[in-house]
């Protein structure tokens, strides 16, 4: 008898839920819950993964996008979006290949980066930042982040985006637990708080396979961590986890909030589950939950 019948998540069922090959996916899922959570951890992209890409129809902040909305000068704000409005139809263009992609994803944050130092921002400034911006949680987020914890089940943060803007958002509408790990475009700032640039390599969507992260010792405390989730929205952060040791079991889940029709078939040739066009984390919540024993 396969395991198809072995396990139920009736999250999995919905029409937006895509998974290629799903009793490869339930043999993988099964193996985790009979593996426990003491086995498991999980690693994720942030912008458009945790967080909403809209909201009441409103397309919602990224990290990047919190520096833009508030707090800096409108000349900032209309230099920024112009950049993005340049590259962001390279990052998603489904017939491009990611190595074509990679330079202009250099030259994108290079550049954004390179903007943001000519404008005066501290670390005061963040707070309200966050506070005022439009960027979001997913709905269920708040209940992923307390059911890792509660199992002591690692996280890894993995973002193209600003580390200091992730801490800020999941502390001021969430927990940043001592479970979570994140690594990001980390800002530096003089001892008075002003900001005077960005700390050690620069982190864009197709780079995270080469990041500094897998040169730490990250992923080798917990070796013992043997499966893991990953979770992200671009095909780049499928290399999130290559840093991963003694992997048995390995479960990717991958948003796909643009481009749906242009995106999908690539999208499930790539990732095991594809969820399309959903603002909430209950997927992935109903797979933790059976991983862990909870309701």
């Amino acid at each position: 008898m396969g395991t198809i019948s072995q396990i139920q998540i009736e999250e999995l069922e919905r029409s937006h839920v895509h998974i290629p090959d799903r009793e490869r996916v339930m043999d993988i899922i099964k193996q985790m819950k009979d593996d426990g959570p003491d086995k498991l951890q999980v690693v994720a992209d942030f912008d458009r993964t945790l967080t909403k890409f809209t909201h009441r129809g409103s397309v919602c902040a990224t990290c990047h996008n919190v520096l833009e909305e508030s707090g800096l000068p409108k000349e900032y704000k209309e230099k920024a979006y112009a950049i993005r409005d340049k590259y962001f139809p390279i990052e998603t263009d489904p017939n491009l290949s990611i190595e074509e992609k990679i330079p202009h994803m250099i030259e994108w944050w290079t550049q954004a980066h390179d903007l943001l130092m000519k404008y005066p921002l501290s670390k005061e400034m963040l707070y309200n930042m966050v506070a005022n911006s439009s960027a979001k949680l997913r709905d269920g987020c708040t209940k992923f982040f307390d059911k890792l914890h509660a199992s002591d089940v690692p996280l890894l943060i993995f973002s193209a985006g600003v580390g200091d803007i992730i801490c800020e958002m999941i502390a001021q509408h969430s927990t940043m637990y001592d479970n979570m790990h994140v690594v990001s475009n980390d800002l530096d700032f003089d001892d008075n708080g002003k900001m005077i640039g960005f700390k050690g390599e620069l982190i864009h969507v197709f780079n995270k396979n080469e990041s500094a992260i897998h040169d730490s010792d990250y992923f080798t405390n917990l070796s013992h961590c043997t499966n893991v989730i990953l979770m992200g929205d671009s095909l780049g952060d499928l290399q999130m986890a290559n840093g991963a040791e003694n992997v048995k079991a390995k479960l990717t889940i991958g948003f796909l909030n643009t481009r749906v029709k242009d995106s999908l078939e690539l999208y499930k040739s790539k990732f095991d589950i594809v969820i399309c066009e959903d603002e909430s984390l209950d997927i992935c919540n109903a797979i933790v939950n059976l991983i862990t024993g909870s309701s």
